[in-house]
């Protein structure tokens, strides 16, 4: 194969110029411009333009031929006007911001120009797209030769400070929020999905029931509501409460809430107090309610995220309290889906103080149990396990009510177990959720306390 160097060309009128022969290869010096006058056919541009760097395009322009734009439509859409079409002239755009899905390119034709055949205005309207048109004649006008969507853009990812900051799942990040604070996005990510973050808000647990010097038993406290979201692109097993309200986060600080159980009756003259709620942007967790205890009016459990047990119930209340032995508190209050709790059970009904047992506190994914009858509490029920923090943990479990012999267990999650013969209660976990154990007899008839709530929020960060 030959190598042909060619230096000067001297055109003459009607004279056929060949240059080299087929298989040659042919170098133009440095400097040399070969130009198609219009009248020959199929010598057009071969679909390279020179883009316009220096000068990104925001609103209204005219291309020139031979030229490449990118064009910023993140502010709202741009029109661009095309040149008078001739033979091989090249025109080509690209969505500079990837926003051409939300604000479109529109493209107009010069005159009764045609594009793609049509002599109508075109579009670009899918993020990342670029487009490269060239003139070919009258008939089809502009036509597409290089259409591309933007599938390798650079993706960078969200950094924010707060809390217990740890690695977990490799790629991913989790802020632990024990006490309240300030989860503060320094950056989002790109593409935009990934400002979508998972997290839990448990709620403080509430307070178990308060029992008297002999005999009488004080229902479990409730856990703290329990709400969970899993981002989509995300990685871990969900505890069943997952699908609460997505939250995809900007460049901005958020306040952290982070709910405190609530105390233990005293004795038998009240119910125990609820738990507080604990908060994160648009997500709230209601407190856990308090167990009921037996003295009168106060042995109906206390509503909440989870709702307190009840306490060992006179029949007839005298009050009117309860109907039926139903004394327990109403989880899910105020209602969201999926349930942020359940309810607690029923305190034991009988004559005269002869029956002593207090109705276990509500769990976040499983009621307190009932009194199974004197002289036994009911069961804490169970919380929901989750592996957000890269290893699997139960929170909000709900307390034991107390019993005048046996105490009802624990709640899986965090709750207490209830008081049995005098013994044995036990506050929630400090930040689980978990439901204070129900107040017996002396020598610990009061309640014990609700355990603090927490807060999570994991994202992608590499």
């Amino acid at each position: 194969m030959s190598k042909i160097e060619v230096n000067t060309v001297e055109p003459q009128c009607g004279t056929n110029l060949t240059i080299g022969a087929s298989g040659d290869t042919i170098t133009f010096p440095s400097g040399t411009t070969v130009v198609n006058n219009g009248s020959q056919t199929g010598f057009g541009r071969e679909g390279s333009v020179n883009w316009q760097t220096g000068s990104i395009k925001t609103t209204t322009f005219t291309a020139v031929s031979g030229e490449g734009y990118f064009v910023d439509t993140s502010s709202g859409g741009v029109t661009v006007n095309l040149p008078a079409g001739s033979a091989g002239a090249i025109v080509a755009f690209a969505d500079y911001t990837r926003t051409f899905g939300t604000n479109i390119l529109t493209i107009v034709p010069n005159g009764s120009n045609k594009i793609g055949g049509i002599a109508e205005n075109t579009t670009l309207s899918t993020d990342g797209q670029s487009a490269t048109f060239v003139f070919v004649d009258a008939t089809e006008g502009w036509i597409n030769v290089q259409n591309a969507e933007d599938t390798e853009a650079g993706q960078s990812f969200l950094t924010a400070t707060g809390g217990t900051i740890t690695t977990v799942c490799t790629n991913f990040k989790a802020h632990t929020f024990t006490s309240p604070g300030t989860f503060c996005v320094s950056s989002v990510g790109t593409p935009s999905a990934g400002n979508e973050v998972s997290y839990i808000v448990v709620a403080g647990g509430g307070g178990g029931g308060g029992g008297c010097t002999t005999w009488n038993a004080g229902g479990g406290g409730g856990a703290g509501g329990y709400r969970e979201n899993k981002a989509a692109i995300d990685t871990y097993t969900a505890s069943p409460l997952n699908g609460a309200t997505p939250i995809t986060v900007t460049a901005t600080a958020f306040p952290i809430t982070v709910g405190g159980g609530g105390a233990g009756a005293p004795g038998n003259a009240a119910k125990g107090s609820s738990g507080s709620a604990s908060i994160f942007s648009t997500v709230t967790s209601a407190g856990g309610g308090g167990g009921g205890s037996q003295n009168g009016c106060y042995q109906i459990g206390v509503n909440g995220g989870s709702g307190g047990g009840g306490g060992q119930a006179d029949n007839p209340s005298p009050c009117g309290g309860y109907v039926c032995g139903v004394n327990k508190g109403t989880g899910n209050t105020p209602p969201v889906s999926p349930p942020q709790g359940t309810d607690g059970g029923n305190g034991t009904v009988g004559p005269g103080g002869a029956a002593d047992g207090g109705g276990g506190g509500g769990g976040a994914t499983v009621a307190g149990g009932n009194s199974p009858g004197q002289p036994t509490g009911g069961a804490g029920g169970t919380g929901a396990t989750s592996s957000i923090n890269g290893t699997p943990t139960a929170r909000a479990g709900g307390g034991g009510g107390a019993g005048a012999s046996t105490g009802g267990a624990a709640g899986t999650g965090g709750g207490g177990a209830g008081n049995g013969n005098g013994s044995g209660r036990t506050a929630g976990t400090t930040n689980t959720g978990g439901g204070g154990g129900g107040g017996g007899e002396s020598p610990s008839p009061t309640g014990a306390a609700g355990g603090s709530g927490i807060v999570i929020i994991r994202y992608r960060f590499q």
